[in-house]
């Protein structure tokens, strides 16, 4: 239980970083393109995440001089890094970038819900991999579903519009990045792991930037605090979080908390941006967040039996 609750705030921390990353993001949008954003986020998260290591690494070696112990280094399945790193790392790729292109024409806070989609599309695809999901889980997600609705469905579903069709596809493929964490998380250094996935970010974001976009590094200089707060926290900090979080957990329950990054971006949102929800669309928010909590909510059902306790 106490490492549940370890992993759960772990997951929490990181949802209150990314719900202010919408804001970074949202001022991002603003002077350049999403690929060379992420790009760049991708290069600062892989340089933070080399110094975690190194300090990690020499902190190790450090403590087994003064016990006068051998230092060990810690065996690496570098085949299964590299793989995992390709698959969430390409995932993480499309997901972030559907993003930041959405952010042109969304609010903060509304991105932020809308991208809470995989909560619903974890425990559906997760039963493709079979992966057991509890009843009152299947209960938050169907409580999730109309918060979604009542978010998004503004005017009639002739309000949905290519952002938010952006946004659905970026909620998916979050969604197959943390299936694949789920999966890679317990066959290697979660560090690591993280470090891999965002120098294939960088890599895929730059490939295409050089293509589609112009780098303008006045631009860039007038957001540069959004790029370093994503590509230091947001993204360094937080996915290594969610790393750390999903290793021997339910997947589906660690997306429902990380989810919470919507109720932070409505936050965030509304202080940094001034940006105002309405009526209809605070009450969506107000029926996610309850399906959160309901989520962590533990029940047993006990089975009836007229056998003797002892046999």
């Amino acid at each position: 239980m106490k490492n549940s609750i370890k992993k759960g705030l772990l997951a929490l921390i990181a949802a209150i970083i990314w719900g202010l990353a919408f804001v970074c993001q949202s001022v991002g949008a603003e002077h350049i393109g999403p690929f060379t954003f992420n790009a760049l986020r991708g290069i600062i998260a892989s340089l933070f995440l080399l110094l975690v290591l190194l300090a990690i690494y020499l902190y190790k070696k450090v403590e087994a001089k003064r016990k006068k112990i051998t230092y060990v280094r810690e065996k690496t399945n570098y085949k299964m890094l590299i793989i995992g790193g390709l698959v969430c790392g390409t995932f993480l790729t499309i997901a972030s970038n559907l993003q930041q292109y959405a952010m042109k024409g969304t609010e903060a806070g509304k991105a932020g819900f809308i991208t809470a989609l995989y909560i619903i599309l974890v425990p559906i695809l997760g039963l493709v991999l079979k992966k057991k999901t509890s009843f009152m889980v299947w209960i938050s997600v169907v409580i999730a579903s109309v918060g979604l609705y009542l978010l998004c469905v503004t005017n009639g579903f002739k309000s949905f519009n290519v952002y938010d069709l952006a946004l659905i596809g970026c909620a998916l493929s979050f969604s197959l990045q943390i299936l694949s964490i789920d999966y890679f998380a317990t066959k290697v250094n979660g560090i690591k792991l993280s470090l891999a996935q965002f120098i294939v970010e960088f890599i895929e974001s730059a490939i295409f930037m050089l293509i589609f976009e112009k780098v303008d590094f006045v631009l860039i200089g007038s957001c540069i605090w959004a790029i370093l707060y994503v590509g230091i926290l947001s993204s360094g900090v937080a996915y290594t979080l969610q790393i750390l979080a999903q290793k021997d957990s339910n997947p589906t329950v660690i997306s429902l908390i990380m989810s919470m990054e919507s109720t932070f971006s409505v936050i965030f949102g509304a202080i940094f941006l001034h940006e105002v929800l309405s009526v209809k669309e605070y009450i969506g928010c107000v029926l996610m967040f309850i399906a959160i909590i309901l989520a962590q909510i533990p029940i047993k059902f006990k089975k009836k039996t007229d056998k003797s306790p002892i046999e």
